[in-house]
């Protein structure tokens, strides 16, 4: 968090990026990707649309409850919308992957004094 006060002067550490990122967006957004058949993206695949490399693969291994290999990851802010497909770099192979809402599994319990 940045004071309101602090956002307008500036005068901390790291100012001129976070102030830069606060006016023009993340130069990257966290997603989740459900990949395609059985082989999970491992950390530091390469994230591609068409020819073009747009991310990173960050964690990825089996979703026991969702029964089938997902990841999370970083790519540009155009890439970030659920629903785009993308490929993962894994082994030399492009799998199959699309953005996918975090979490992936909704929470379905409610905690004692919430609403």
């Amino acid at each position: 968090m940045v004071a309101k006060r602090r956002r307008v002067d500036g005068g901390f550490l790291g100012a001129e990026r976070i102030l830069k990122e606060l006016a023009d967006g993340p130069p990257r957004k966290r997603i989740g990707l459900s990949v395609e058949g059985r082989v999970p993206a491992r950390a530091g695949a390469t994230l591609m649309d068409g020819e073009a490399e747009v991310g990173i693969v960050t964690s990825g291994g089996f979703g026991p409850t969702v029964g089938a290999p997902i990841a999370m990851g970083y790519v540009a802010p155009g890439k970030a919308t659920p629903g785009t497909a993308l490929d993962a770099l894994v082994r030399g192979r492009r799998l199959p992957a699309v953005v996918t809402a975090l979490p992936f599994v909704p929470q379905k319990t409610k905690r004692k004094g919430l609403s």
